[in-house]
């Protein structure tokens, strides 16, 4: 399955190239032991790859069953993100400032169960 990988990943680079040469700029990151590539196109910003990662995260939080001890930091600091990475080139609301201390103390209480449970073992 790896070397089916790599010879993927080994066809990819090819073919950017090729469109590198007509003058299509495409962004590459690759990581091939992750069997992960990502391609961008030339426009892209690091706002918005970003956005892209910060779903990522937030696709894990939510397919982490609730019982794991550090979902609800990974859930509650990517919803966090989120408003901030919304935001970012904007100011934030009096609303989202609330929601974003909420958060804050909801990963309070979350680092404090974890703490008293790492404590206890």
């Amino acid at each position: 399955m790896a070397d089916d990988f790599a010879a993927f990943h080994e066809s990819l680079l090819d073919l950017i190239k090729s469109f590198e040469k007509k003058n299509t700029l495409v962004k590459i990151h690759s990581d091939p032991n992750s069997n992960i590539v990502r391609i961008y196109g030339e426009k892209s910003t690091t706002l918005e790859l970003a956005k892209i990662g910060l779903e990522e995260v937030e696709e894990l939080a939510l397919t982490t069953a609730e019982h794991h001890p550090y979902w609800s930091l990974l859930y509650d600091s990517s919803q966090m993100l989120k408003i901030v990475l919304e935001k970012w080139n904007d100011n934030l609301a009096e609303n989202e400032i609330k929601e974003i201390l909420w958060y804050v103390d909801k990963i309070k209480n979350t680092l404090g169960n974890i703490t008293e449970n790492h404590y206890h073992e």
